[in-house]
Order: C-alpha cells, then structure tokens, then sequence
C-alpha cells in the first residue's frame, strides 16, 4: 500500500509539473527583454543557415530537461541595494536536488546570468559550515509571494512552492547585465535571496507583477497556509556579517579564485 501511494504522489505531482510546462509555453513568458543589447555584427545568413539546420538534426536532452520557469530576485552578496530580476529555468534531478540556468529575461535574446543550485533541508545538513555559508534559504521568497512560477495554476504553483520553501540555493552570476555589462566582464558574484519585508526594492516588484499581470500580495496571502521549519543559522551568512565573494589574484601563468 505504501508503494501505491507514493507512486500515486509521484504521479500527481509529475502531472502538476507537466501542467506547469504547458502553461509556461502558452501564457508564461516573452515578456521580459534582455537587459543589454548584444554587441557585435548582426548574424550572417550562413550562420543563420547552420543554427537552422543544428536545431533539425542535434540532440540537445540536457537542455530539454530544463522545463520548469520562475521568476525571483537576488542581490550582491555584500551589497543588498544591488538587486535584480532573475530568470530560472530549472531542471529536477533528483527528490532532494534542483539545477536552474539563470536568464536576465525570458524572450529569445535573453542573456545567461548564471547558474543556481537548489538542494533540500536534508543534503543542506550533510554540507559543512563553511560550505553553508554560500548558501540562501528561500523560505522568505517563498512565503512572500517574490518567487513565482509564470503561468501555471495557482493549485500547481502551491504545491510547488510547498517543495521549494523549505530549500537552500547556491547561486552565480557570471555576467552582470544589471549593470549594463555588454560582455560577460568581471568577477563572478555570488548572489543571495531576501529574507525579509523592506529589503527588495518596490519598484522591482511592481514592474514584475505589472509585466506578469500578478499581485505580490496576493500570491502572499495564498501561500500563508504553507508550513516551513526553521532556517540553518549558517545560511543566510550575510545577515550576521559573513560575507563570501570571489577574489582573482595575478600570478605569472594562472588567476586563481578563492574566497575572502
């Protein structure tokens, strides 16, 4: 019996995900440009003519694994007035185990901005301390309504956030469009996610929920029935102080990264 029933919420939640597919492609997206405009000349017919011909004949499995959007914010980690508008495409490899390729939009000129790695409480308490300390929660995202799932029903977008609200997530930009970078230049930032009322900008969410033709508060006040434990106090490290960024140093043959 215990079989069947996991099986039966297997089902139902890869059903709610399928859903969340269909209605991402029919009402979820192209409605946020790129931040930057792509610099250099504009694509030749050839390559215009090898892209055609690439999209007919090559297999690309991992990226059609990536099919659930959302839609949330990050900041600077060390600067939290530094904030900006993230899209995740995220695929689920495991129970316990999420991995989301981060856009600056969601139209066809969309720049990648990074990369998120989402793990559950139970794979965050395997990590050491140090570890931790590169990791957000997304229990406030969550429950304030700032993260969302574009164009699903409201049933499905609950039952996902029921999963994601609990989660931890290690996240990297590597091109700052928010910054106007025409090019991928720079360090890359380890970013962090709010974790409280007053900390993201208004006018972030207000341009957002108007594109998106949401409310906020709204998708709050749904979510307050979802439970959520308690947040790891190595999480989060900004908040007490703990700040974890990438440093290049010169050497004669290599730049090595490391952290502060």
């Amino acid at each position: 019996m215990a079989n069947i029933k996991d099986m039966t919420t297997n089902l139902h939640h890869r059903l709610l995900i399928l859903s969340a597919i269909v209605f991402n492609i029919a009402c979820g997206g192209k409605n946020t440009e790129s931040n930057v405009k792509t610099p250099g000349a504009e694509k030749s017919g050839k390559d215009k003519a090898l892209e055609a011909a690439a999209d007919v004949i090559q297999d690309k499995s991992p990226l059609s694994a990536f099919n659930v959007y959302l839609d949330g914010f990050h900041f600077y980690n060390g600067n939290i007035n530094a904030q900006m508008e993230a899209h995740h495409y995220v695929q689920q490899l495991s129970d316990d185990l999420y991995q989301a390729i981060i856009f600056d939009g969601n139209s066809k000129d969309a720049k990648i901005m990074g990369v998120e790695y989402i793990i559950t409480e139970k794979l965050f308490q395997s990590l050491p301390a140090e570890e931790k300390m590169l990791w957000h929660s997304h229990h406030y995202e969550v429950k304030s309504g700032t993260l969302i799932a574009p164009g699903i029903p409201d049933k499905a977008e609950y039952e996902l956030m029921e999963k994601l609200v609990n989660t931890y997530g290690k996240t990297i930009h590597t091109w700052h469009t928010d910054q106007e970078r025409q090019l991928p230049v720079g360090a890359p930032m380890i970013m962090m996610g709010f974790t409280k009322d007053g900390q993201l900008h208004p006018d972030l969410i207000r341009d957002r929920d108007k594109r998106f033709d949401i409310s906020t508060p709204k998708k709050k006040a749904q979510r307050e029935t979802i439970p959520f434990g308690h947040v790891d106090p190595l999480a989060n490290a900004w908040e007490k102080g703990h700040i974890r960024q990438f440093v290049i140093e010169n050497k004669a043959d290599s730049a090595i990264h490391k952290h502060q």
